[in-house]
């Protein structure tokens, strides 16, 4: 390991979002209208070209000055351009222009592609799922090439791109021969330009500003960030013919992101709904043949947080391109990136850190969600100072040799790498029964520790928590219980190299236009590393009692705000707590900074896999004439080979008392490595066809074989440990709570048959009228096994049945339809002829079946005996029913101005490299963003972008939709930026 130093109806505020969305649906209103005007047009357009005006013989030519469409209208101009050209069933974003990518961050601009839909968060959009499938499903090239991310999945972290740097984004929605395998939802295709097709010199300098509206709510304000980007693009002739084209760019940012949530522990217990738990005591678990036999039961989690985060973050992007021809029969490209990011963050938590404890006054619905209930948990405040920093290096060279007009050879060489760090510093307060003054605290009862009483009630957009009102959260006296201490380092790195030949034919005539045939080799190494020590300070020990006071009394801080979650949600009751300085309190026990890490130590969760792929393809393009139409597209085969090799550690544990009624379990530093290997290949056919029914009507179908390989990370043999939280276990088996495979070497790729059928209409360069329908049937799916497993636990072997995720032989289906829609109204009058939309949604319905880890269905894996689901299962990761995107936008002349809502259905979305982790789900998001840009003339702009108007937040259930899990809410967010074109 490398080190670093260094299910009830939610009330939300609904107006403006009402009003802004309404406006951009109600242009649907004009679809009729456009398509009469659109096809007058049309009609006009072809009777003056078949009536050419006449010429004098004598008469000069008149050379016209090219008309270039810029802004959102030139935008959407070549994405509708782009679309129709393609070969597959397709949705593209491009700008003419470096930097005129129409959104402030590549994850935004595909949002607003047909289909597409994101995971936001406080930065906006992140992952990407297309035809509301998850981000595992697809797969992401850059400039034609596999990128790594420091997730451990196989999505990309958008973020680590500057939108500015990149000038076409595309989503292939069919599979073509050619294309790197990987995406049975489909392929996003991110490309930076060529300088030598560019065909100009260009210099762009761009600066903005960025305001988030949370900073203003602290006292300790972050202020206004920033980001600067400049770019630079030329091209030189020799005087031997050659040519040579340069492309550079750069970019640094500054930000700020603050953010409020209150969450839930992410492991559930299904309880015995029978049980009168005592007040000193855990619910007890149920399981699936009792909730089968007729039981009832209830979902609680390990614990509930409070957590407020201070966020600044940092990032310095470089683009590079060389573009060589020294001749007309070679050409060289070179292309680089490189972004290393930083985040910072101070983050507090306030725990309700056993909430299985004494639950009484049980109200529960038919699904086992509490709706309200009374019990006692300790209290803690836990303050945690947070720093991340992610890397990514890639780029290739590519060889293109052209002999003869009928033949084109290329060679491509790729390297992609990103290393992530995360490292923490966590230090815990515990309130106690007396304070650090020996005095008695009210409200809370005796015990080892001391437990606060509460009511929960299932009100509003967040539960409201009533603690016993004797008991003073923000008394920073109270935390005098047992503390502890804890540093933690974890590395995620991703590397892929990769090396491609491809070969193509252009015949002279005939039905076939072109014959390519290719190899790809590629080796992707990633390995996760996971290193935490922790100490524990016993308040009945009189050194670590002055250890806890002396901290306590040094690092008291006023609670940075005053209005917590007080912004859009309803029912938050508790808005503070006693607040201590991160940085002051790890310090004020560990005596340094330093984490202390042995990077020696061994975790039995650690990855480390290498999966090497061989492919081959071989395809045709063809033009002709089918069934009396002009049609062209492709049709070819890929096969594909897959091997793993994955390492995971075995290691003998100890059980390690922590002073304050728990327990948990440690590594001895007695263990084996153990190698699982694994491989599969298949083969992968396609077939795409556009016929033109009419010069501006096409009718596309698809048909495909595709595969998505199952993430990196997930592929790991590590194990994840989870223990009994209290001393009170009967034996050594029952002082583990679980243990999960965090992976499975030999899982299996998802497989399926897709049909594609699009219809689309391109009456002018301004309109597109699009719908399509497509089918999927998946063959595979995934099943909880239970697979014994020897560990030895203080010395003595115990067996445990471990969970792994399996891959399984049922057939399951997808079924959808898309309908998308741009269009500028040119025919009215002045100004208002620059007004137009862009209209686009998604439905999609499907009967795969994901089941919960721990509460889902689980076999047997030797005697195939099959425990019942506790609750339901899941879909498709990813998986949302609606997706909706549509903007309005007016662009006269020198101002363009655009107003765009989103909008994705609830959806389930699985913990990235962790298959223990139980079933999440997100609600219905709505966001509504607006975009204005004013150029003083061709060198000068300024520009307004304002991201999620309606502060919405994000919202997450588990392990049932219904079942509340967390509430996320960050603000709204500007954008204030000058832009000069030299």
């Amino acid at each position: 390991m490398r080190h670093y130093h260094g299910a009830r109806s939610v009330r939300r505020p609904a107006a403006l979002r009402s009003a802004l969305a309404c406006a951009i649906w109600a242009s649907l209103g004009a679809s009729t209208a456009m398509a009469q005007q659109a096809t007058a047009q049309a009609e006009a357009s072809g009777a003056q070209q078949t009536a050419p005006p006449a010429t004098a013989p004598d008469s000069e030519t008149t050379t016209l000055d090219e008309v270039r469409v810029v802004g959102i209208r030139g935008s959407i101009q070549s994405s509708i351009n782009k679309k129709r050209n393609d070969t597959v069933v397709s949705d593209v974003l491009s700008a003419e222009d470096i930097g005129d990518l129409p959104a402030p961050s590549l994850a935004d601009a595909i949002e607003t592609l047909t289909g597409a839909a994101s995971t936001r968060d406080k930065t906006g959009a992140s992952e990407i799922s297309i035809r509301g499938l998850g981000a595992f499903l697809s797969t992401t090239n850059f400039n034609g090439r596999e990128i790594t991310n420091g997730s451990g999945d196989r999505s990309v972290n958008f973020n680590m791109f500057p939108a500015e740097l990149v000038n076409t984004v595309a989503i292939y929605k069919t599979q073509r021969a050619d294309l790197i395998e990987g995406g049975v939802a489909g392929t996003i295709g991110l490309e930076t330009l060529k300088p030598l097709d560019y065909g100009k010199r260009a210099i762009q300098l761009d600066g903005r500003g960025s305001w988030a509206e949370y900073d203003s709510k602290y006292r300790d304000k972050d202020g206004i960030g920033w980001r600067g980007t400049g770019s630079y693009i030329d091209q030189f002739e020799f005087a031997n013919g050659g040519k040579l084209g340069v492309s550079l760019g750069i970019q640094a940012l500054d930000g700020s992101d603050p953010e409020e949530s209150m969450t839930s522990g992410s492991t559930w217990y299904a309880c015995d709904g029978n049980e009168v738990v005592a007040a000193n005591a855990n619910c007890t678990e149920v399981d699936g043949h009792q909730v089968a036999a007729g039981a009832p039961y209830y979902l609680a989690p390990s614990s509930r947080i409070y957590r407020l985060k201070q966020e600044r973050n940092d990032r310095q992007s470089e683009f590079a391109a060389v573009q060589w021809k020294p001749n007309d029969v070679v050409e060289v490209n070179l292309d680089y990136q490189h972004t290393d990011r930083n985040w910072h963050e101070n983050r507090s938590d306030l725990s309700l850190s056993n909430t299985r404890r004494g639950i009484t006054n049980r109200v529960v619905d038919e699904n086992g969600v509490l709706q309200s209930f009374s019990g006692s948990t300790s209290i803690d405040s836990t303050s945690t100072k947070y720093d991340r920093n992610e890397e990514y290096t890639g780029g290739g060279l590519n060889l293109i040799l052209r002999p003869s007009v009928a033949w084109e050879l290329s060679t491509d060489l790729s390297y992609s790498h990103t290393l992530r760090q995360d490292t923490q510093r966590m230090t815990r307060l515990r309130a106690n029964r007396t304070d650090i003054n020996g005095d008695t605290v009210p409200g809370i009862s005796s015990g080892t520790t001391g437990y606060v009483n509460y009511d929960w009630s299932k009100d509003g957009d967040i539960p409201g928590i009533a603690l016993d009102p004797a008991f003073d959260v923000n008394d920073w006296d109270a935390y005098s219980g047992a503390a502890r201490v804890t540093s933690r380092e974890t590395d995620n790195e991703h590397t892929i190299r990769a090396g491609r030949f491809d070969m193509s034919y252009f015949p002279e005539a005939g039905f076939l236009t072109q014959i390519q045939a290719g190899l790809r080799a590629a080796q992707s190494d990633y390995t996760y590393f996971d290193n935490t020590v922790t100490t524990d300070y016993d308040q009945r020990n009189a050194a670590d009692k002055a250890a806890i006071v002396a901290a306590n009394q040094a690092c008291r801080s006023p609670f940075p705000q005053d209005d917590f979650l007080k912004d859009g949600g309803s029912g938050n009751t508790i808005s503070s707590w006693a607040y201590f300085d991160p940085s002051c309190l790890y310090e004020a026990f560990r005596g340094t900074s330093a984490t202390g890490i042995d990077p020696n130590a061994v975790d039995p969760g650690n990855v480390d896999v290498v999966e090497k792929t061989r492919s081959l393809y071989l395809m045709g393009d063809f033009r002709g004439e089918l069934f009396g139409l002009p049609v062209t597209g492709n049709a070819g085969v890929r096969w594909v080979k897959t091997n793993v090799r994955s390492a995971g550690v075995r290691t003998d544990l100890e059980i390690i008392t922590n002073g304050d009624g728990t327990i948990r379990l440690e590594p001895t530093g007695n263990y084996q490595t153990l190698v699982f290997k694994a491989g599969n290949d298949k083969l992968l056919p396609s077939i795409n066809a556009a016929f033109e029914l009419k010069p501006e009507l096409l009718l596309r179908v698809g048909a495909y074989r595709a595969m998505s390989r199952p993430d990196i990370a997930a592929l790991g043999a590590g194990r994840t440990i989870t223990v009994n939280n209290t001393e009170n276990y009967t034996d050594l088996a029952d002082a583990l709570g679980g243990i999960s495979a965090a992976g499975n070497p030999a899982a299996d790729p998802l497989m399926s048959w897709n049909g594609d059928l699009s219809l689309e209409w391109y009456p002018n360069a301004d309109t597109i009228l699009a719908g399509a329908v497509y089918w999927k049937q998946f063959n595979g799916g995934t099943e909880t096994a239970l697979i014994d497993e020897n560990f030895v636990i203080d010395g003595q072997s115990v067996t445990v049945p471990v969970r792994q995720q399996v891959t399984t032989d049922e057939n399951s289906t997808l079924t959808g339809f898309e309908l998308s829609a741009a269009h500028r109204f040119s025919y009215l009058p002045k100004p208002f002829d620059g007004l137009g939309f862009k209209i686009s949604y998604n439905y999609a319905d499907t009967d795969y079946q994901t089941q919960d880890p721990r509460l889902g269905e689980q076999v047997d894996a030797v005697t195939g005996t099959v425990i019942p689901a506790i609750v339901a299962p899941a879909g498709l990761s990813g998986f949302s029913r609606h997706v909706m995107s549509g903007s309005i936008y007016w662009d006269v002349g020198r101002f363009n101005v655009q107003a765009i809502a989103k909008y994705r259905s609830r959806y389930y979305q699985d913990f990235t490299g962790n298959a223990a982790q139980q079933n999440r789900y997100y609600g219905d998001n709505t966001s509504v963003d607006f975009r204005a840009r004013y150029s003083f003339n061709k060198h000068l702009s300024l520009s307004l972008e304002l991201m999620n108007l309606t502060n919405e937040p994000r919202v997450a259930y588990q392990p049932i939709y219904g079942n509340f899990r967390e509430y996320v809410t960050y603000g709204r967010r500007a954008y204030f930026g000058v832009r000069y074109r030299f």
